[in-house]
C-alpha cells in the first residue's frame, strides 16, 4: 500500500507563482524516477481543467488520464511552501501533494488526507513544520473512528435470553478483530442494562483494539424476566471514539423506533443507526467512476448537493453506518467510495413544488435525490462504463434463502473494469503446467424455499413428522452422494476431506436442532439450514479465525443436503475442454470434476499452499490461484492462456501469443510423455547427483498408485486419515492392518510415517481440545500426542509391527526443540527393543522456525529431517495460508524460508544425516533447482507430480542448481526470487 514517507518530502520551498510551484512539483517527481520530464505539461493541463486545491492549504496536482504513459511507477512527493503560494483559484497553498498515478493506488493517500481538512489550524501547522517527519505525522494520523457496519451485526441469532445475545454480539466484535478474548470475558460477567423499547446494552473497555458497536437481535422477539428483548447492543469502548455511536443510539431511542430493529435486516438496521428515520426519503445509485469518488468527481457531487433546496446526506452501503453531508467535499472524499459500490442519498422535508400526483410532503426531497442520482449516473464529469452483468447481479442483493451468497463470503466482483483483449492477469502459481481453453465460470446455485412448512408446495407440505421424513431421506441421499464421490475421488487429499464431510452428516446434534425447528413449524429446508448456520456461527464465534475453514466445511455439507431438499443441482460444466474459474474450490467440487475436460483451474482466492492449490496438484491440473475478485468477471467462453508455472493468465490472447503458447504446450506434452515413460528411473540430476523422489499420501489405499507413478517410496504418510475415519481411536489391530497395506504395496521401498498430527485446528470428536485463541500455535502435533502417550504408543507399536523388516522412517510433527524429540524418541526406543524392528529411522519435521534455528542440536540426535514447507512458510512469514487476502503472499520461495532450509541442510549434513522436503514447494518447477542447490536429498511430492519432478531433475546439473540457490538467497522478496530465477 502506498504510504507517505519522510523521504518523499521537501521542506522550505519557495515559489513566486503557482506555475513555478507546479514546475517544482514536476521536477521532484522526475528526479525520484516516477515520471518522464514531459509530465510537467500534464500537470499544467490538469490545472487548466480545474483547480486541484483540496482545502486547508493543500493542493494535489496530478496529470491527466492521457499522461499515464509518461509514468514509470505510482508515487507521491510532498513540497512545503512556508510562505504560501496563491493558487489560480485564489486559495492559499502551503503544501503540494504531487501525484504520479499509474493506477488508482494513490487514492488511498488522498482518502487518508481528508481527516486533516476538518482541522482549521492544520494549514498553519503544515507551514511551520520544521522536519519532514513532523509534516508526514500531521498528514498521516487520522482520527480514530468507531466501527459500525454489517460485520458488527449479528441478526436473527437463536438465543434464549439476553445474556446469550450479549455474548453473541461480543463474539461478533471479536470475529471482526475489534476486540480479543479479554473483552468477551468481561462481557460474560455483565448484566445487560435496559435502554427501553426492548433494547439492552453491555459495554467494556478491556481488550479493545478498535472501538465499535455491535448489535445482536434474536430470531424472534421474546419476553425475559426483566422485560421484552428485541436486541442487545455491545459497545467496545476506547477513549472518546465510541461516544458518537452512543449519540446515534440515543437518537434512535428518542425517535421511538427501537422496536423496529428486531425483524430488520442489516440494511435497515444500519439505516436507522445512521440517522435515517422512517420519514427520511432515500435513493440509491451505483458509482460507475473508474477510480471512485476521488477529488474531481467528488467536487462535482458536492456542487450538485449545494444546488438543492434542502440538505442532502450520503452514506456508503458497503461501509460504516455513517451519513455525511453531501455538501462537504472532505466528508464525501472521506467515504472512500469505489467503483461498483452503492451510494445512499437521504433527505427529509417538503418544498414549494408539487409532484405529478399532487402530493406536497417530501416533494423537495424526492427532487433533490433524483438530481443527485442523475449526477452520479452522468459520471460526475468523467466518462463512465456500466458494470458487467456479473457485477450488476451481485448488487441486486440476495434473497433470504440463498446461503451460497450470504454465507459463502464470495469476493465482490463489481468494482472492476472489463478485461481488454490480450490482458495479463497476475496471480500465484499453484500447480505446474500450461492450459489453453475457453472459460467456464462456476457459481453456486440459489436455494429458494419458504420458511414455514405450510407454505411449501402441496407435495412437500405436512406436519413436523412429514418434514422430518423429508430431511432423513435427503440425509441418506446426500450420504450416498458423498460415498460415491469418495469411491471415485482422485487423490487422498480429496477423499480424506470428503470422509470428514460424511461424518458431519451423522452429527446427532445437527439433526436434533433441525427437528426442533420443524416442531416450531419450519419447513425441512429452513430448519436444516438454521441448524447448519447456527452451528457454523458458533464455530466461528467461539473459536479462532483459523477454524473458519471447518465452519465452511459445515456449510458445504449443509448445502449438499439443501440441494437435495430443493431439487437443486450444481451448474453443469460444458462437455468440452475448459478452464474452470471459481471463487475457490473445495473437495466436493473437485470430486465432481471431469478431469478429462478440465484443462486448468483459476481461483479468486487462495495461495500456493491453500486447499485449492493442493487439490489441483493432486489431480495434476495446471492451476493459478489468488487472482482476486476480478477473475470472476470473466465471461463464459472467454479464451485463456493459463500458466501454472509462472502464475500468469492471459485473457483473450492475440493470435501471435496463442501460437507461441500452443508451441510451448506441445513441448510440455512431449515432456510429460517422456517423463511418464522414464518414471521408474532413479531421481538424478543430469550429472548424476542422486535425489530420491517420493510421494506424499493422505491414505494407505493410494500407495500402489504411488509406485505405479514411479515413486521411490513414501516421503510423507499423513496417519491422521485413519484416526479421522473412526468415531473412536482405532485399536492396535486396525492400525496394523492399514499400515501393512502400504508396506505391502511399496514392496520394500521406504515409508516415512508422520505420527498423529491433530489439534485445535484439526480436532477429533473423541479427543476434545479446549478452544484456543490461535490453535495453529497451540496444542497440536507432538505437543498434543505427548499428553496422551497411550495413543501415541499404540500408533508407534502398530507402525513397528506392520513394518517388520521393511524400511520404516518415523517422524514427529510440530517439534520445536530437542526436548520434545527426546520424549517421543524414548517411546520408540523402548518399543523397538520389544518388537525387534530392525530398520527404523526416527526424525522430525522442520516446520517451526525454532527447529530450523536449532537444527544443529537436533541433528546430533535425529536420523533425518523432513522439511514441511507449507507450515514453515506460514510460521516464518506470519501469514495464514488460508487467509483470503494474504495467502497469495505465503510463498515458500521467500528468501527467509530458503535461509531456514539452508541452515537445516547444513546442520544435518554436518552430522551425516539426510534431509527431505515434503511440502508443496517440492513440486514447484521454479523451486526444484533451488532445493537441489541447497543440498536437499529427497523430494516428496503429490503422486501425480512424481514423473515430472524426476524429469526436472534430469534437466539440471549440480552446478546450475547451485547457481539457482545462490541467486535465490541473494534476493529480498519472494517475487524478486521468482523474477531472478525466471531470468536465468
Amino acid at each position: 500500500m502506498l504510504t507517505l514517507q519522510p523521504q518523499d518530502a521537501a521542506l522550505d520551498c519557495q515559489a513566486d507563482s503557482w506555475q513555478n510551484a507546479l514546475d517544482q512539483a514536476a521536477a521532484s517527481l522526475h528526479k525520484a524516477g516516477l515520471v518522464e520530464a514531459s509530465y510537467r505539461d500534464a500537470l499544467h493541463a490538469r490545472e487548466a481543467q480545474g483547480s486541484t486545491f483540496l482545502g486547508s492549504g493543500i493542493a494535489i496536482p496530478h496529470g491527466t488520464p492521457e499522461s499515464r504513459d509518461q509514468i514509470h511507477r505510482t508515487g507521491v512527493r510532498l513540497l512545503q511552501f512556508p510562505d504560501g503560494v496563491t493558487w489560480h483559484d485564489g486559495n492559499r497553498v502551503f503544501l503540494l501533494v504531487a501525484i504520479a498515478a499509474a493506477s488508482d493506488e494513490h487514492l488511498d493517500v488522498l482518502r487518508r488526507l481528508t481527516h486533516v481538512l476538518d482541522d482549521e489550524g492544520v494549514a498553519e501547522r503544515l507551514a511551520k513544520a520544521d522536519t519532514a517527519e513532523a509534516m508526514v505525522a500531521l498528514l498521516a494520523k487520522p482520527k480514530v473512528k468507531a466501527r459500525l457496519d454489517a460485520g458488527t451485526l449479528c441478526l436473527g441469532f437463536p438465543a434464549r435470553d439476553r445474556f446469550e445475545l450479549a455474548l453473541a454480539a461480543a463474539a461478533r466484535l471479536r470475529q471482526a478483530e475489534c476486540v480479543d478474548a479479554r473483552f468477551v470475558a468481561a462481557i460474560t460477567e455483565q448484566e445487560p442494562v435496559s435502554l427501553g423499547q426492548g433494547l439492552w446494552l453491555v459495554s467494556a473497555g478491556t481488550g479493545v483494539s478498535q472501538p465499535a458497536l455491535a448489535l445482536a437481535t434474536p430470531e424472534r422477539a421474546f419476553a425475559g424476566p426483566r422485560g421484552a428483548v428485541n436486541g442487545v447492543f455491545c459497545v467496545a469502548a476506547q477513549g472518546e471514539a465510541h461516544r458518537e455511536l452512543l449519540g446515534r443510539l440515543a437518537d434512535l431511542l428518542d425517535s421511538g423506533e427501537g422496536e423496529a430493529l428486531v425483524d430488520a435486516d442489516a440494511d435497515h438496521v444500519l439505516a436507522r443507526l445512521s440517522g435515517e428515520s422512517s420519514r427520511t426519503e432515500t435513493a440509491r445509485v451505483t458509482l460507475l467512476n473508474a477510480h471512485g469518488l476521488h477529488a474531481r468527481p467528488a467536487k462535482l457531487l458536492v456542487q450538485a448537493a449545494r444546488e438543492q433546496s434542502l440538505p442532502v446526506r450520503v452514506r456508503l452501503m458497503e461501509g460504516a453506518a455513517e451519513t455525511v453531508s453531501a455538501a462537504s467535499l472532505t466528508k464525501v472524499i472521506g467515504l472512500g467510495a469505489r467503483r461498483g459500490q452503492t451510494l445512499i442519498f437521504s433527505a427529509e422535508g417538503g418544498g414549494e413544488g408539487k409532484s405529478a400526483d399532487g402530493r406536497g410532503e417530501g416533494k423537495s426531497a424526492e427532487a433533490a435525490l433524483a438530481a443527485m442520482v442523475a449526477a452520479v449516473n452522468g459520471g460526475l464529469g468523467e466518462s463512465v462504463r456500466p458494470l458487467s452483468n456479473v457485477g450488476d447481479a451481485r448488487h441486486q442483493g440476495a434473497r433470504r434463502h440463498e446461503p451460497n451468497v450470504s454465507d459463502a463470503g464470495t469476493l465482490s466482483e463489481a468494482a472492476y473494469e472489463p478485461f481488454a483483449d490480450d490482458t495479463a492477469l497476475p496471480a500465484t502459481a499453484a500447480s505446474p503446467g500450461l492450459a489453453i481453453a475457453p472459460v467456464f465460470v462456476m457459481r453456486a446455485p440459489s436455494f429458494d424455499y419458504p420458511e414455514r412448512a405450510r407454505d411449501l408446495t402441496p407435495d412437500r407440505q405436512g406436519d413436523a413428522e412429514r418434514q422430518r421424513e423429508r430431511l432423513r431421506a435427503s440425509l441418506i441421499e446426500a450420504r450416498d452422494q458423498l460415498r460415491a464421490l469418495i469411491g471415485t475421488a482422485k487423490g487422498g487429499d480429496v477423499s480424506e476431506i470428503l470422509s470428514m464431510h460424511a461424518e458431519m452428516l451423522d452429527d446427532p446434534e445437527l439433526h436434533e436442532a433441525a427437528f426442533e425447528g420443524m416442531r416450531d413449524g419450519l419447513s425441512a429446508e429452513a430448519a436444516w439450514w438454521q441448524a447448519i448456520d447456527t452451528a457454523a456461527r458458533a464455530q466461528e464465534a467461539l473459536a479462532d479465525r483459523l477454524l473458519a475453514e471447518r465452519a465452511a466445511d459445515l456449510r458445504d455439507v449443509g448445502r449438499r443436503v439443501l440441494g437435495v431438499l430443493c431439487g437443486v443441482t450444481m451448474p453443469t460444466p460444458p462437455q468440452r475442454p475448459y478452464i474452470l474459474v471459481t471463487d475457490d474450490i473445495g473437495p466436493s467440487d473437485v470430486a465432481r470434476l471431469d478431469t478429462a475436460q478440465v484443462r486448468g483451474l483459476l481461483t479468486a482466492r487462495g495461495g500456493a499452499t491453500s486447499h485449492s492449490a493442493i487439490l489441483a496438484r493432486a489431480l495434476g491440473i495446471p492451476a493459478v490461484v489468488g487472482a482476486g475478485a476480478r477473475a470472476l468477471t470473466l465471461a463464459n467462453d472467454d479464451e485463456l492462456i493459463l500458466d501454472g508455472d509462472l502464475g500468469r493468465v492471459i485473457v483473450r490472447p492475440s493470435a501471435e501469443r496463442r501460437d507461441r503458447a500452443q508451441l510451448r504446450l506441445k513441448e510440455l506434452e512431449a515432456l510429460r510423455r517422456d517423463a511418464h515413460g522414464l518414471r521408474f528411473e532413479e531421481g538424478r540430476t543430469a550429472d548424476g547427483r542422486r535425489i530420491e523422489v517420493a510421494a506424499n499420501l493422505g491414505n494407505t489405499a493410494h500407495a500402489a498408485d504411488a509406485v505405479e507413478q514411479g515413486a521411490e517410496g513414501v516421503g510423507l504418510l499423513r496417519t491422521e486419515f485413519l484416526f479421522m475415519a473412526y468415531p473412536e481411536a482405532p485399536d492396535l489391530e486396525t492400525q496394523i492392518g492399514e499400515y501393512r497395506r502400504a508396506f505391502d504395496a511399496l514392496d520394500g521401498r521406504p515409508l516415512v510415517a508422520r505420527t498423529l498430527d491433530v489439534g485445535g485446528d484439526k480436532p477429533l470428536p473423541y479427543w476434545p481440545v479446549a478452544a484456543e485463541d490461535n490453535p495453529f500455535l497451540g496444542l497440536r502435533g507432538i505437543r498434543l500426542a505427548l499428553t496422551r502417550p497411550d495413543v501415541l504408543e499404540t500408533q508407534l507399536r502398530a507402525l513397528l509391527t506392520a513394518a517388520g523388516d521393511r524400511p520404516l522412517r518415523i517422524m514427529f510433527p510440530m517439534v520445536k526443540d530437542v526436548d520434545e524429540y527426546r520424549q517421543a524418541r524414548a517411546i520408540v526406543d523402548r518399543l523397538q527393543q520389544e518388537i525387534a524392528a530392525p530398520d527404523v529411522q526416527v526424525g522430525v519435521m522442520i516446520e517451526i522456525p525454532s527447529a530450523a534455528l536449532l537444527a544443529p542440536s537436533l541433528a546430533a540426535e535425529v536420523d533425518f529431517f523432513s522439511i514441511g514447507t507449507n507450515d514453515l512458510t506460514q510460521y516464518t512469514l506470519a501469514i495464514d495460508r488460508g487467509h483470503p487476502e494474504l495467502s497469495s503472499q505465503a510463498d515458500g520461495l521467500h528468501p527467509a524460508v530458503l535461509r531456514l532450509i539452508q541452515m537445516t541442510v547444513d546442520a544435518a549434513h554436518a552430522e551425516g544425516k539426510w534431509v527431505g522436503v515434503c511440502g508443496e514447494l517440492g513440486s514447484d518447477a521454479a523451486a526444484v533447482p533451488v532445493l537441489v542447490g541447497l543440498g536437499v536429498d529427497e523430494l516428496s511430492v503429490s503422486v501425480r507430480q512424481v514423473p515430472m519432478v524426476k524429469a526436472r531433475l534430469r534437466g539440471i546439473t549440480w552446478e546450475t542448481a547451485r547457481l539457482h540457490a545462490e541467486t535465490a538467497l541473494a534476493q529480498a522478496t519472494s517475487q524478486a526470487v521468482r523474477d531472478a530465477l525466471e531470468a536465468l
